[in-house]
């Protein structure tokens, strides 16, 4: 393997020679729509305000592929190149790096958007987010050009499952009473936890019992439709729901255990399952209060 790394550290110093404030500035900027927070928004987005059934897949896509990612990573354990030359660091990250994660989410959450419409020009401007998000993985040294390689490719196959898998999961669910489909908000994701016990898992998982648990129960007790006839309503859900989702999100860390302290682990899991039960239950129950 060392050889590879070398190979890559010596790729990643060749892109960097045409490296100046702008093109950090600008790669920094396209490497934040793989972050956490950029999935925060985005995807509640698409289930608020665009279309309420292509977000509810857009989120489970990529809370398994974030799982799946989370278990290689812990699997491969490999290093990042910094940590074998540190001159390649522009930007600050923490944990293994193949695959990689944003390279990965790039194809699941672009690729099932893409799918979802079903446009030609989508599918393009899909690709080259994934190009580009991968390209600057690489750039800011936080990544091995193989790392990029492999997130792309364990993407495509989970994009290639989910959506061939999918319908046949919510023909099922459609038949199944309201006892099985909340146990099996509760059961899968604590299963794949135990499968994988990691740190990141915790969020992962949290999100998807929050989520799966929120669905279920509300779309039993109040149907909630995206579409809405104005962009103002649109707007106010968004805000209103973002509002509410960052209070827990910011609220919940400086309340909860920080890490290394007794129950972080339990209080990050409950953290991220509150919020996902704010994106599937809280906030739309208040749409419907609000008439929005």
């Amino acid at each position: 393997m060392e050889a590879i790394w070398q190979w890559g550290i010596n790729f990643i110093h060749t892109i960097q020679l045409m490296r100046g404030p702008a093109l950090d500035l600008i790669f920094k900027g396209i490497t934040l729509m793989g972050d956490e927070e950029f999935f925060l928004i985005f995807i509640p987005l698409m289930f608020w305000c665009v279309d309420q059934a292509k977000g509810r897949r857009l989120i489970f896509a990529f809370l398994f592929s974030a799982y799946t990612n989370i278990g290689l990573k812990s699997l491969f354990a490999q290093p990042r190149p910094f940590e074998l030359d540190p001159t390649v660091k522009l930007h600050e990250i923490e944990g293994y790096g193949l695959p990689s994660g944003h390279s990965q989410s790039a194809v699941v959450v672009w690729g099932v958007v893409a799918a979802s419409f079903r446009k030609t020009w989508l599918w393009l401007v899909a690709i080259l987010l994934m190009a580009l998000i991968g390209l600057s993985r690489v750039y800011l040294g936080v990544h091995f050009p193989t790392d990029v390689l492999g997130g792309w490719m364990v993407g495509a196959l989970v994009l290639m499952l989910y959506l061939s898998l999918a319908p046949r999961v919510e023909a099922w669910l459609k038949k199944a009473g309201l006892a099985a489909r909340l146990a099996l908000a509760v059961a899968l994701p604590l299963t794949l936890l135990l499968l994988c016990p990691v740190g990141n898992a915790l969020k992962a998982m949290g999100a998807m019992m929050g989520m799966g648990a929120g669905l279920v129960l509300f779309e039993r007790a109040v149907p909630f439709s995206s579409p809405v006839e104005s962009s103002w309503q649109r707007g106010a859900r968004f805000l209103i729901g973002m509002i509410g989702l960052f209070a827990l999100y910011l609220g919940l860390k400086l309340i909860f255990p920080g890490r290394g302290e007794q129950f972080y682990s339990a209080m990050r899991f409950l953290r991220y399952t509150l919020i996902g039960l704010w994106v599937a239950l809280g906030a739309p129950w208040l749409f419907q209060k609000l008439r929005l």
